[in-house]
C-alpha cells in the first residue's frame, strides 16, 4: 500500500508540474534597453541599444506576427531626429539579420581571424570601423528568422501567403517599418536601406513600396552581394556567361591561371575577362547549337584561359559551365580540395574527388561555426534580451513565392520619382553565388537610359559574399558606406531635376 500511495503521489506531482510548465512563446511587443560605449575611428561613442519585438498587424488590427529587431542609437547633443538611419536586412530568403549585425556595420563584431575563419573563445569585441558614428542602425529579422515568429489565431494556421513570397515580404515589412519609424520619431531622418544577398531583392522592392504605399522617401539603397533573380532565371547567354569573370577571380586567387595572367594583379586581369565575356562569350552562347565547331573550340580554349579549368571539360558542358561543377573541378587535379560557393577562398574536403559538385559549402559551415555561438551569447549577455525561443540562423520560410518579381524595375522607378535616391553596390570578387559581375550587370540594367548612372556606384573587394569578414575589407567597406551616406545627404539641395 505504501508503494502504491507513493506512485500515485509521484504521478500527481509530475502532472501538476507539467501542467504549470510555460508554453514556449516570444513576447509580441517588448523592448530591452541597454547603454554602451565604444571607440570608432579613435573617437569614443556612447549609444543605447534597444532590443525587442514589434508586431505585424492584419487589416483588423490583430497581431499576426512579431519581428525581433535591434536598434542602435548614438547619444548626441544634436537633434537625433535628423541623424541618418540605416535599416538593415539580410537575405536567404529565410536568413536572420545576424551576419551584417555582428560582422559588418554594428558596434560589435564576432571573434574571427583576419581572413574570417573561426577562432575560440567565441564571442564579440568592439568594431572600430562601425558606421554608428555617422548613422543610427536598426537590424530587422523577417518572419521566422532570428526570434521573429508568426502568431496563429486560435485553432488556425497563419496564412503563409501573407509572409513567404517576394511581394508579400515587401508589403508587410514596409508596414512594419512605418510603425517603427513612427514609434521612434524618425520621420525627419535621412533614411537608408541596406540589404545583403536576397536582401538586395528585398530592399529594391521596399524602396518603391515605402515611397508609394507608406509615403516614406529614402536617400540611399546599399546592395551588398545582391541576388538578382532576373539574371538567375535568364537563358544561359546571360546567366552562364556572367560567371566567367568570377571564375577568373577564383582561379587567380588559387594560382590556377596561366603564368602570364597570374603575374598580373587581380584588378588588371578582371577587365580582360569582363570584356571577353561581354564582347565574345555572350554572343557565342546566344548562337546555341548553331555555333560552328571551329568557333566552339576557340571559345572553349579562351574560357579555359580565363577560368583555370580544362578546355575539354568546358566543351563537355557545351560552353555552359555550372558554378557547382567549377567549385568541384578547379582544384581537383591540384590539391583535391573543393572551393567555397559564397566565398571561394575557403577549401572543402569531399568524400571523393570524383563528382560534379561539392558535398557541402565549405564557407557556410565555417561561418555558422563562429556566428551561431556569438549571436546567442551577445543577445543574452550584452543586450540582455532573454528567451527560450531558438534563434533561427535560417528559418522555415519555404516554399517561397517568387512570382511577379519586378523589384529591379521598382528600384529604377523609385529613383526616377525621388531625385535624392542613390544606390551603391558592394560585392566580393570571390563570391560564386551572387557574383560581382552579376552586380555590375544588374546596375547597368536598372537604368537602361543611362540618365541616372551618376547616382549608381559599384565597390569591389578581395573577398567573398560577406566581404566584411576579411579585416582589411571590413574597414574599407564601412568607410565606403560612411562616404556614401555623407555624400548622399542633400545639404540643403532641393529634390528636383
Amino acid at each position: 500500500m505504501k508503494i502504491k500511495a507513493f506512485l500515485i503521489m509521484s504521478i500527481l506531482w509530475l502532472s501538476s508540474h507539467s501542467m504549470s510548465a510555460q508554453i514556449r512563446t516570444i513576447a509580441v511587443d517588448t523592448t530591452v534597453i541597454t547603454n554602451h560605449t565604444t571607440m570608432i575611428n579613435g573617437v569614443k561613442i556612447s549609444y543605447t541599444a534597444t532590443t525587442g519585438t514589434q508586431p505585424v498587424w492584419d487589416e483588423l488590427g490583430k497581431p499576426i506576427a512579431t519581428l525581433f529587431y535591434t536598434y542602435y542609437k548614438k547619444n548626441t547633443s544634436d537633434n537625433s531626429a535628423n541623424r541618418p538611419l540605416l535599416i538593415s536586412f539580410n537575405g536567404g530568403p529565410g536568413s536572420a539579420s545576424v551576419w551584417m549585425h555582428i560582422a559588418y556595420t554594428g558596434p560589435k563584431v564576432l571573434n574571427i581571424d583576419e581572413e574570417g575563419f573561426p577562432i575560440q573563445p567565441y564571442g564579440v569585441h568592439e568594431n572600430p570601423y562601425s558606421i554608428l558614428d555617422v548613422a543610427d542602425i536598426v537590424y530587422i529579422n523577417p518572419v521566422n528568422t532570428g526570434y521573429s515568429r508568426t502568431i496563429p489565431a486560435s485553432g488556425k494556421e497563419v496564412e503563409r501567403e501573407l509572409f513567404f513570397g517576394i511581394n508579400a515580404d515587401i508589403k508587410y515589412l514596409a508596414e512594419w517599418l512605418n510603425t517603427f519609424i513612427t514609434r521612434n520619431e524618425r520621420w525627419t531622418s535621412p533614411k537608408y536601406l541596406i540589404g545583403e544577398s536576397y536582401g538586395g531583392t528585398r530592399v529594391s522592392g521596399l524602396a518603391l513600396e515605402l515611397q508609394e504605399k507608406q509615403w516614406m522617401y529614402l536617400n540611399g539603397v546599399i546592395m551588398v552581394s545582391p541576388a538578382d533573380y532576373k539574371v538567375f532565371n535568364s537563358d544561359s547567354p546571360i546567366s552562364s556567361s556572367l560567371n566567367l569573370p568570377y571564375f577568373t577571380a577564383a582561379a587567380w586567387y588559387h594560382k590556377a591561371l596561366s603564368p602570364d595572367l597570374q603575374k598580373k594583379d587581380l584588378l588588371e586581369v578582371l577587365p580582360e575577362s569582363e570584356q571577353y565575356t561581354l564582347n565574345t562569350l555572350m554572343p557565342a552562347l546566344a548562337k546555341g547549337g548553331s555555333i560552328s565547331q571551329e568557333e566552339r573550340k576557340k571559345i572553349a580554349a579562351q574560357m579555359a584561359y580565363y577560368s583555370g579549368i580544362s578546355e575539354k571539360s568546358i566543351l563537355q558542358h557545351n560552353l555552359d559551365v555550372p558554378t557547382d561543377f567549377f567549385w568541384k573541378e578547379l582544384l581537383r587535379d591540384r590539391t583535391g580540395n573543393t572551393i567555397g560557393r559564397l566565398d571561394s577562398r575557403y577549401l572543402g574536403l569531399d568524400k571523393m574527388e570524383a563528382g560534379i559538385a561539392p558535398d557541402y559549402s565549405a564557407e557556410l559551415t565555417s561561418w555558422l561555426h563562429s556566428f551561431t555561438p556569438a549571436i546567442n551569447f551577445y543577445i543574452r549577455e550584452h543586450l540582455k534580451f532573454k528567451t527560450d525561443i531558438k534563434y533561427n540562423m535560417f528559418g522555415p520560410v519555404h516554399p517561397w513565392d517568387d512570382r511577379n518579381n519586378n523589384t529591379r524595375d521598382n528600384l529604377r522607378k523609385a529613383m526616377a520619382e525621388n531625385p535624392y535616391l542613390k544606390v551603391m553596390f558592394q560585392t566580393g570578387y570571390y563570391d560564386g553565388a551572387t557574383t560581382y559581375f552579376n552586380s555590375k550587370y544588374t546596375m547597368w540594367q536598372i537604368d537602361p537610359s543611362g540618365k541616372m548612372k551618376d547616382r549608381l556606384s559599384f565597390k569591389g573587394y578581395r573577398s567573398g559574399h560577406m566581404m566584411y569578414l576579411r579585416k582589411a575589407d571590413l574597414k574599407t567597406a564601412n568607410d565606403d558606406v560612411r562616404s556614401f551616406i555623407e555624400e548622399s545627404l542633400p545639404k540643403g539641395k532641393s529634390a528636383k531635376y
